[in-house]
């Protein structure tokens, strides 16, 4: 082909294209400095924010993400590139990656609204999907929990927001409900004194809210007592324990008659 014509068809396509090629490229590079700066400004509002830090790379990248795609669908209409096909093949992927990782997004999407809406936190002790534990780590797929029997369980985040969760934790105390039924023989205020004097000897049991004991239930085999303290929720197992066997030892110890003896 002449030299001629190919030199006349690119000053043609030059000077009828040039100028939206040129703002094209200032725009892009104008819209790269745009970015850093909200980049960096937004880093800052969610440190001040106290955004968790869990969510503070994701929010980061999910946005400067989309204003780069932005930035370059905004670019090529300028420049007058045709998207239609480039539109259909996004939309295709879009929705083919949605019904793959379907499961995975329903996580995604649990562990967004469990790091904003905070039903827990660090440290919590924890009851759902059948696991009573410290919640250890947040992530944004998953939680994990580990048991007082020192078993590791992680949770997928889409099961455990979509189902009641028992903050054991929050509100820094915990009643303790023990049941004890005894012969109607025994005297009643003879045993609520000596469930009072147990109480008063255990020195993990909260001063306040006052403690409970009375008569909860008579039953044909015998009356039923309740016993109801408070304590924190750490020590929630190992006083149920203690006080249970002083309650035992001290009935045992005033001659009062136990079942089964």
């Amino acid at each position: 082909m002449d030299i001629h014509i190919i030199y006349n068809k690119v000053f043609n396509w030059l000077l009828s294209n040039g100028p939206k090629l040129l703002f094209g490229i200032i725009v892009f590079f104008v819209g790269l400095w745009v970015i850093r700066l909200i980049r960096t400004s937004l880093k800052t509002r969610m440190s001040q924010r106290q955004v968790h830090s869990s969510l503070q790379p994701f929010f980061l990248s999910l946005t400067i993400t989309s204003l780069y795609f932005l930035l370059i669908i905004f670019v090529m209409e300028i420049v007058g590139i045709e998207l239609t096909i480039f539109t259909t093949v996004i939309g295709a992927a879009t929705v083919a990656a949605g019904l793959a990782l379907s499961g995975t997004l329903q996580n995604f999407a649990g562990g967004i609204l469990i790091l904003l809406l905070k039903p827990f936190d660090l440290d919590d002790n924890i009851i759902a999907q059948g696991q009573d534990g410290v919640v250890t780590s947040i992530q944004i797929f998953y939680t994990v929990v580990l048991t007082g029997d020192n078993k590791t369980v992680i949770i997928p985040n889409g099961k455990l927001f979509n189902e009641v969760i028992v903050n054991v934790t929050r509100e820094g105390k915990r009643r303790l409900d023990i049941e004890i039924k005894l012969g109607y023989a025994a005297d009643s205020e003879q045993v609520k004194q000596i469930i009072q004097d147990a109480i008063k000897a255990m020195p993990n049991i909260l001063k306040t809210p006052a403690t409970n004991v009375g008569i909860v239930s008579l039953e044909i085999d015998g009356i039923k007592y309740v016993v109801q303290v408070w304590v924190n929720p750490k020590d929630f197992l190992r006083t149920k324990i203690d006080l249970q066997e002083r309650i035992i030892k001290d009935l045992r110890a005033a001659s009062v008659k136990l079942p089964g003896m």
